[in-house]
């Protein structure tokens, strides 16, 4: 002790004694209660070397936190912050990795005992961190508790390795499953979770998405069970609403294919935007999981199922280039349309006022890189082209596919029976429980008695409640076709062009039976060209290809049609503007709006679709022919009909110019280009 006071020096003793508390976990706070007293011990140590009881501090904030790192210990952030204030002359601890287990946590602390004067007590003596010698002691001390942590992580976590590999190491099972008694994972005996756990791989079959997993529960009034573990409450079945989470979960566990993994996730850490590090968990692709092994226990599904599923929850993804799930919009082909210049999947956007207007847009270079998409076209006309395609692929296989539609239908409601029927039979049986227990009891001692009744009761009142919701769920199920409608239905059934149009057939429905039979379509435009090609690829691999004429836009076919157009086109060979004017008007045509046409309407549409008027007389030219002809410019030529060099007529306002060319013309032409000075620039080549 006398060596101990040498190092201590006046300074030292004005001054606070910190004695800092910590226990890794709470079991060993729970457990290792000598570790615990001989720390708390640790104040009469600092008593005995001359500081007062009020000098001293005890920090025990920490208790059941890892030393690791310093995030989350409150206890010791104060310690090191009144440190750095100058206000400790002495830190108590047992040792040097109830301080820090962290090299850097452990040589900072050091740094600034250092600067403010600060020793280091532990079990061993006393240290001056000041001290060339001390503080050697004090970081060989720091590496070695690091490396004493690195070491007993790795024993523990090579042993579970080990295991694993074996796929001996036990965990929290998911449920629907359980131990057995020899230690094998084997399907929940209890056929009311078994039943629930299937329903939700056949409800995701059906719908094709997570949601609609959710959606069918919520709907029939089904509910979900899960597992509590630990404590008084361990192996007990928690009974209630299933949610999207637990859904994805579920779909994204190899253990429901019968596949025994170790290692889909690890622990990574990550610097928030406060500067805090924390930790977080990543789950790791399959390529990286370090065990697998298949066919391990009995399991819900097969791994060309759980693949599958995956796959599908992947092209659900909304986040992504990826075709997403079938929602209610219009657009039949959402999420399966690809762009022929760019190859990205096109977006389904609904435009106007209420969204009447839907189209396929290719806004992937918009967004990425803020230039003008790659193309869009209205939904309508390609829905309709690859909706004739399909009413053709379907035509040979109607009947089938209507028979497995009523036998889906059919299963997947006798399965949802089987889940209610069992939740009964478990009410019934806790109900029955109770009953016993009650009449077991002795009449006399009514405080055991009256609190029996309750339960009882209470039992009573979930089983009826059960039963009406069972009742409620029997009224809202499809009419199953008895033998006499069987045909009937198969007759209505069969006429598929029948049922895509009725307004009972909703456009999630379409949208679902389309991704059944085609992959994906492919949709080539450009803008200025009335054409676009369509390239269908089947799920079979077989490959179409059509071209569809594109309507006209909002603004032009609120105007006039395409038939319109196409009239005017064989009007122009021989008409012109004012004459194509009465021919229409005097037929009874009008415009989209009801309106006679006028000659700048007809102008206008020749200007929009380069209609060229009608061909020249016999004998006679236009001005671009007569600048080729005498190897001058347009503007020469306007010159000389200007002029009267010339002569020429047009029929009317817009109309090309008809110019005579004989030989007076010629002779006269040839005169005016002989005269050096007045020869016109020649036209440029």
């Amino acid at each position: 002790m006398s060596a101990y006071r040498e190092k201590m020096q006046t300074q030292h003793l004005s001054r606070l004694a910190l004695v800092y508390i910590r226990q890794s976990t709470l079991a060993q706070v729970r457990f290792h209660t000598e570790s615990t007293e001989r720390q708390y011990a640790l104040k009469e140590k600092a008593l005995s070397l001359g500081w007062t009881a009020e000098q001293v501090q005890v920090i025990d904030e920490d208790l059941g936190l890892s030393g690791a790192h310093k995030e989350n210990r409150n206890g010791f952030q104060r310690l090191v912050t009144q440190v750095s204030m100058g206000q400790v002359g002495a830190i108590f601890g047992l040792e040097v990795s109830r301080l820090a287990r962290s090299s850097a946590d452990w040589q900072r602390l050091l740094e600034l005992c250092a600067l403010f004067d600060t020793m280091v007590v532990d079990e061993d003596g006393i240290y001056d961190p000041n001290d060339f010698n001390d503080r050697l002691i004090l970081g060989f001390k720091g590496t070695m508790s690091e490396a004493e942590l690195h070491f007993l992580r790795s024993r523990l976590i090579g042993g579970k390795k080990n295991k694993a590999k074996k796929g001996e190491l036990r965990f929290p099972l998911p449920v629907g499953f359980c131990y057995d008694e020899s230690g094998h994972i084997q399907l929940d005996p209890d056929q009311g979770v078994e039943s629930a756990v299937r329903n939700v791989f056949s409800a995701f079959k059906t719908t094709g998405s997570a949601f609609g997993v959710v959606q069918t529960f919520s709907k029939n009034g089904l509910m979900f069970p899960k597992r509590a573990y630990g404590g008084a409450w361990a192996g007990k079945l928690i009974w209630g609403k299933l949610n999207h989470g637990r859904v994805l979960n579920i779909l994204s566990n190899p253990s429901y294919a019968g596949a025994y993994c170790f290692g889909r996730f690890k622990s990574g850490k990550k610097v928030t935007a406060d500067g805090v590090l924390v930790q977080r968990i990543v789950r790791l692709p399959q390529d990286q999981w370090e065990v697998l092994i298949f066919d391990h226990h009995p399991g819900y599904i097969t791994w060309a199922e759980y693949e599958e599923n995956l796959n599908l929850l992947q092209l659900n993804r909304t986040n992504k280039e990826l075709r997403g799930p079938a929602r209610e919009g219009a657009c039949l082909l959402q999420g399966l349309v690809l762009c022929g210049k760019c190859g990205k999947r096109m977006i389904a956007r609904y435009t106007s006022n209420g969204g009447v207007c839907p189209q396929y847009q290719c806004r992937w270079h918009h967004r990425n890189e803020g230039i003008a998409g790659c193309s869009q076209i209205k939904a309508k006309t390609i829905d309709d082209a690859v909706t004739s395609k399909i009413m053709e692929a379907l035509q040979p296989a109607q009947l089938d596919l209507t028979l497995k539609a009523l036998g889906d239908v059919q299963k997947q409601e006798q399965e949802l029976g089987m889940t209610w029927r069992l939740s009964i039979e478990r009410s019934q049986y806790e109900a029955d429980r109770c009953e016993r227990q009650f009449n077991l009891v002795d009449p006399e001692n009514r405080l055991v008695a009256r609190t029996l009744e309750v339960r009882w009761n209470e039992k009573l009142n979930e089983l009826n409640s059960v039963k009406e919701d069972f009742e409620r769920y029997r009224n809202s199920l499809s009419i199953i076709p008895s033998s006499i409608d069987y045909n009937e239905l198969l007759t209505l059934a069969g006429n598929i062009h029948d049922l895509w149009p009725a307004e009972t057939t909703s456009h999630k429905d379409k949208k679902r039976i389309v991704r059944l039979i085609i992959e994906d379509v492919t949709v080539t435009t450009t803008r200025g060209n009335r054409e676009a090609t369509i390239g269908i690829r089947w799920r079979s691999g077989r490959c179409d290809s059509l071209t569809v004429s594109k309507d006209l836009p909002a603004s032009v076919s609120r105007k006039h049609t395409v038939d319109t157009v196409d009239l005017v086109r064989e009007l122009s060979q021989n008409m012109t503007d004012p004459e194509i004017t009465d021919y229409l008007n005097n037929n009874g045509f009008t415009t989209s709006e009801g309106r006679a046409f006028t000659v700048d309407g007809v102008r206008w549409i020749r200007f929009r679709y380069r209609i060229p008027g009608p061909a020249t007389s016999q004998g006679s030219f236009t001005v671009e022919q007569v600048a080729t002809m005498f190897k001058v410019g347009k503007c020469t030529v306007y010159y000389w009909l200007e002029t009267g060099v010339l002569k020429g007529s047009k029929r009317g306002p817009g109309w090309p110019w008809e110019i005579i060319i004989d030989d007076p013309a010629k002779q006269t032409v040839g005169e005016k280009l002989a005269r050096p000075a007045g020869r016109p620039r020649k036209r440029r080549s």
